[in-house]
């Protein structure tokens, strides 16, 4: 924490999402209404997850931590987001600016840890049924997300303790609606080339690996279904396509920006839009529409609460 004593800079200038009046009033609303989506729609899996004891399984246990996940990662960004878009002077303290980086990729790498636990979870379920409570038992279960949270502390930290004791003495003005490492590190008073090089191994490597990971991990299942049911992959497609869907809309940003992690146009923060409002509300969609057993729990629920009105 030394170096918050020894920074010039105590603020930073978000350029944020720039355009006409009309159009930051439209976004304004755009924006507002989708983080009310995530918010319900993620917040309500999470209900439905707790209520129904049919949902009591490993594979609905890591969906509603992804759900509170995605939720957590919105609420770092979307706000000020959405707070700054009419604002002419958006200004973010230097501390609210570490304090983000280091929530962003504490949120991103639990979310990434936890997409291959998901991942592990349909393997176990499609290649190896006669032994999947035994690979997916609630100890387990409990591993598997506390190993996400954990790695996503660490590597988190390991960007933070290079960051947080640089020297920012010159400008300050950052090309973004929000702080990430990229971007912050541009503005330091020293030599970034090695920094450059650090976050790419960091968070670009981290992100792929897992991206391919996760890719190679669906083509192992649909050619060990493909064996055993003489090429009918219809069920298991139809069981993994909304995790693909998930993870290609997550993993497609992030590769962009960590992988060419210091670009000189502003084409990141668009893309990072997606992780920050479009993923997070799309999933809840995903995996209802896409889910018998969630479609079934809703309308159980939905039963249940007009039984109680009329008892």
């Amino acid at each position: 924490m030394d170096g918050l004593n020894v920074s010039v800079v105590s603020e930073f200038v978000l350029l944020g999402l720039l355009g006409s009046w009309e159009t930051k009033v439209f976004l304004t609303l755009t924006f507002s209404l989708l983080y009310l989506g995530i918010i319900l729609g993620n917040l309500f899996i999470v209900f439905l997850v707790i209520a129904d004891s049919h949902l009591h399984s490993p594979m609905y246990f890591l969906l509603a931590n992804l759900s509170l996940i995605d939720v957590g990662l919105s609420c770092t960004t979307v706000p000020r987001m959405v707070t700054d878009l009419l604002k002419e002077h958006k200004v973010i303290s230097f501390q609210s600016c570490m304090a983000q980086v280091c929530f962003i990729h504490i949120m991103g790498g639990t979310e990434m840890v936890l997409l291959m636990a998901m991942a592990f979870d349909r393997y176990a379920a499609i290649c190896k049924p006669l032994h999947y409570l035994t690979m997916m038992s609630p100890k387990k279960c409990i591993l598997f997300v506390v190993m996400s949270w954990v790695t996503g502390v660490i590597h988190a930290m390991s960007q933070f303790s290079l960051i947080i004791n640089l020297p920012f003495c010159g400008p300050n003005t950052i090309d973004s609606f929000y702080c990430d490492f990229p971007r912050v590190i541009q503005l330091a008073c020293s030599d970034a080339a090695k920094f450059e090089f650090f976050g790419t191994a960091n968070s670009g490597f981290m992100s792929m690996v897992t991206f391919f990971l996760l890719l190679l991990s669906y083509v192992f299942i649909l050619v060990t279904v493909w064996k055993r049911s003489s090429g009918d992959l219809s069920k298991a497609l139809g069981t993994l396509s909304a995790h693909i869907t998930v993870v290609v809309l997550y993993f497609t940003p992030c590769i962009f920006i960590y992988m060419w992690p210091f670009p000189t146009s502003s084409v990141d923060k668009y893309m990072f839009i997606v992780d920050f409002t479009i993923t997070p509300v799309l999933n809840p969609i995903i995996y209802t529409l896409r889910n018998k057993d969630i479609k079934i729990a809703i309308k159980r629920l939905s039963r249940q609460r007009h039984h109680n009105r009329f008892c």
